[in-house]
This record gives structure tokens, C-alpha cells and sequence, in this order.
């Protein structure tokens, strides 16, 4: 028979459901959300007064957004630079290999991702 809680398991059970309902740690992310909440009620507010303000601040977010899928896109090409770069470098013997490989990879997988999506 064991002393403590540490080999009863409904004492194990207490105690994780203890960890898991911690107040203070319930208190403290029930109040950030309501103050996010207070915050987001404010900011609507004072876009809803100034719709030049929240057309801006929709443009930018847009723009934003435009910059990062430019910067993806980059780092996509950069990539594919970069390996067609090392294949170059490559013996011929080797490369063609190497392609075979690639080849039948990339076919493998995309198959994969059409069954998936049907």
C-alpha cells in the first residue's frame, strides 16, 4: 500500500485536475480576455467614428498581407535557385540520377495529395 497520492490514482486524478483548475491561473486569462475584449470594444468604436481611419487600416493590413505573400514567393524562388544551382553543380551521371529520384517523389506525392483531396 502506498503512502501518498503519487500510487493512488484517484488521488493522481484529483491532483492533475487540481493542476488544470489552478484560480489564479483561471483569474489571470479570464481578465486578459476581458480586457482584450474592452480593448477590441474601444477600437471598434473609434473605427466605427472614423470610417477613413478603418478604410486605412484595412488597406495596410491588406498591404501587409500583399508583402508577405511577395516575400514568400521570393523565398520559393531563392529555393528553386538554390537547387537548381546545386544540380548544376553535380556530375552529369549523378544529376540525372539525383532528377530520376525527384521525379519520382514529386509524382508520389502528388498523387498522394489528389487521392487525399477526392
Amino acid at each position: 500500500m502506498s503512502d501518498g497520492p503519487a500510487g493512488d490514482p484517484f488521488g493522481m486524478l484529483i491532483k492533475s485536475a487540481g493542476d488544470l483548475l489552478r484560480p489564479e491561473e483561471l483569474v489571470r486569462e479570464a481578465t486578459r480576455d476581458i480586457v482584450k475584449d474592452e480593448i477590441r470594444r474601444h477600437l471598434e468604436k473609434v473605427l466605427a467614428e472614423d470610417p477613413k481611419l478603418a478604410q486605412d487600416l484595412k488597406n495596410s493590413v491588406r498591404q501587409l498581407l500583399e508583402a508577405r505573400a511577395t516575400e514568400y514567393a521570393a523565398l520559393v524562388r531563392v529555393g528553386a535557385a538554390t537547387a537548381r544551382l546545386g544540380l548544376a553543380s553535380l556530375p552529369p551521371e549523378v544529376r540525372r540520377e539525383l532528377m530520376e529520384d525527384i521525379v519520382g517523389l514529386l509524382s508520389k506525392e502528388i498523387g498522394h495529395i489528389v487521392e487525399r483531396s477526392l
